[in-house]
């Protein structure tokens, strides 16, 4: 399918994307005010506050959709693309095959027991799936790419999107409270932080708690289950592939790629950012570019929140998240220890 046919005209998704870029500004200084606040998640807060206001509830649901839908889709997958240059192949063979062979079994065991644990809360199928990339891997990105692949509605991404983020951000909270009861050292914190909080700004953002020791190792440990999100992607895409070919065959549509563009993209930018051609510089500038690519995406994702109906229909799907959240922190928790003995 040609892009222009893809892609809306330039017209209607101005005012959206308009205010999404002044949604993203003001996540930023929120951030700013509180930097235990992770931007990404004062970009969801807003969405999600904007959208239940009675005086840009209407505006936002009308005139302004289709461009926040647009951030939502398409500058959430340009945003992957560069979350790639965080990531160095080096740095991650670093921390050994033992740590490698534990943060993949982590990563493994939390996608296959947050799905059990939604599908026994009776989360459907799709949703289920999307809550556990995005509890395992990292967050709302794992969760964009696993609907592209999976050919999951947009507006089926919101709901495990507003999950992840309220999980990450209890996990802040939560986790620099446990440092003195558990006994743990700053590298072992930091290994936990990295190993099961979701997002990577919540990982910075609880690791730094610590200081700089937990948040070294945190960022590395994170980063390797990033790395992890372009395999997970191609075994999504690969069994929703095959799992339709006969009906596809027989209706005569065009088949899902086991790999879209984007998730291509992102490994295509790990690859370059790990043979260190590129300067610190343009590194920072991507890490700033996907920052803000990715807060005006899960602004149109946090904007298509209703709270009345996550309050009337969100019960299970809440509880299924706080029983998987607290697995993840226990198989996390676990690998830190062994990472770091």
């Amino acid at each position: 399918m040609p892009l222009s046919r893809r892609l809306p005209a330039a017209g209607p998704v101005l005012p959206g994307l308009g205010f999404a870029a002044a949604a993203v500004a003001a996540a930023f200084l929120v951030h700013g005010l509180l930097p235990a606040l992770p931007a990404m998640t004062a970009a969801v807060v807003l969405g999600v506050l904007a959208a239940n206001f009675p005086g840009s509830a209407a505006w936002m649901a009308g005139r302004a959709r289709r461009g926040l839908d647009f951030a939502g889709k398409h500058l959430m997958r340009a945003g992957i693309v560069l979350l790639g240059l965080k990531v160095s192949v080096m740095d991650v063979l670093g921390l050994g095959w033992l740590a490698l062979v534990l943060i993949a079994a982590v990563v493994a065991a939390g996608f296959g027991g947050t799905y059990l644990i939604s599908r026994l809360f009776r989360l459907p199928p799709e949703t289920s799936l999307l809550v556990a990339a995005g509890f395992s891997i990292c967050g709302a990105s794992a969760i964009g790419a696993v609907a592209a692949v999976r050919r999951i509605r947009h507006t089926d991404t919101v709901l495990p999107v507003a999950l992840v983020t309220l999980c990450g951000t209890l996990a802040i909270g939560v986790l620099p409270l446990l440092v003195h009861p558990l006994g743990l050292s700053a590298t072992v914190f930091g290994a936990w932080a990295g190993a099961s909080v979701h997002d990577v700004g919540q990982v910075v953002a609880t690791a730094q708690t610590a200081g700089t020791a937990a948040l070294g190792i945190a960022v590395v440990v994170k980063l390797t289950r990033v790395l992890l999100l372009a395999p997970v992607a191609a075994i999504a895409g690969a069994h929703h592939r095959f799992s339709t070919v006969p009906g596809a065959a027989a209706a005569g549509t065009r088949l899902p790629p086991v790999l879209p563009l984007f998730v291509v993209g992102f490994v295509a930018m790990v690859a370059l950012r790990s043979t260190g051609w590129l300067p610190e510089n343009w590194l920072a500038g991507g890490a700033l570019a996907q920052d803000l690519l990715l807060a005006a995406a899960l602004f149109g994702l946090g904007s298509a929140v209703r709270i009345r109906t996550l309050l009337l229909t969100g019960g299970r799907a809440l509880l299924a998240a706080l029983a998987s959240w607290l697995l993840i922190a226990a198989l996390g928790l676990a690998a830190a220890v062994l990472i770091t003995a």
